[in-house]
């Protein structure tokens, strides 16, 4: 997948996803992040939690969305604390098991994990505080040329997310009625 489709899934993912509060490991994930800051080798992406507060400042009438929709986006987003993307598309396999390494990710609870034939890794994390609500969404991506780590920190809701997703479904027009 190249450099812009991955910032993009990231963005997607990160208004529909939501995550993390600072912890012990988010320590970790911010001294990794931190290393390959001036790294040319880097896409690097860093939005805070100032720009995610402005969401909750965004005029739902001026955009060109369903008002419901678009209330459900900024409602998930004003949660958000910040998002941290790293992208590089050479030595895949080693970033990842540097990563893996130097993350403590044995304090995230799986929710996926893709391993192919290619040496391709991919892995789902989500770490929840002691009340249960989600915090933080990692991805890791790594194998071949390709590495990619996101972070998401905030709050996760689900009830949050489910209204999201309710409402684009709601708006879609069944497939055999699109030309």
């Amino acid at each position: 997948m190249k450099t812009s489709k991955w910032i993009f899934t990231a963005l997607m993912l990160g208004i529909v996803s939501i995550a993390s509060a600072q912890t012990s490991n988010a320590n970790a994930i911010d001294k990794y992040f931190q290393q390959y800051l001036d790294d040319d080798r880097f896409t690097v992406v860093y939005i805070s939690s100032k720009l995610m507060s402005m969401f909750g400042k965004l005029d739902v009438e001026s955009m060109e969305m369903d008002d419901n929709e678009t209330a459900a986006i900024i409602d998930l987003a004003s949660d958000l604390k910040g998002i941290r993307i790293l992208v590089a598309e050479e030595n895949g396999a080693g970033f990842y098991k540097e990563a893996k390494q130097k993350i403590n990710t044995t304090e995230y609870e799986i929710l996926m994990t893709v391993r192919n034939a290619d040496e391709q890794n991919v892995d789902f994390l989500v770490k929840e505080d002691a009340a249960g609500t989600m915090e933080e969404l990692l991805l890791l991506v790594g194998g071949g040329e390709e590495f990619v780590l996101m972070s998401f920190v905030g709050k996760i809701d689900m009830e949050k997310i489910s209204r999201l997703i309710n409402e684009f479904d709601d708006n879609e027009e069944p497939a055999e009625q699109k030309q």
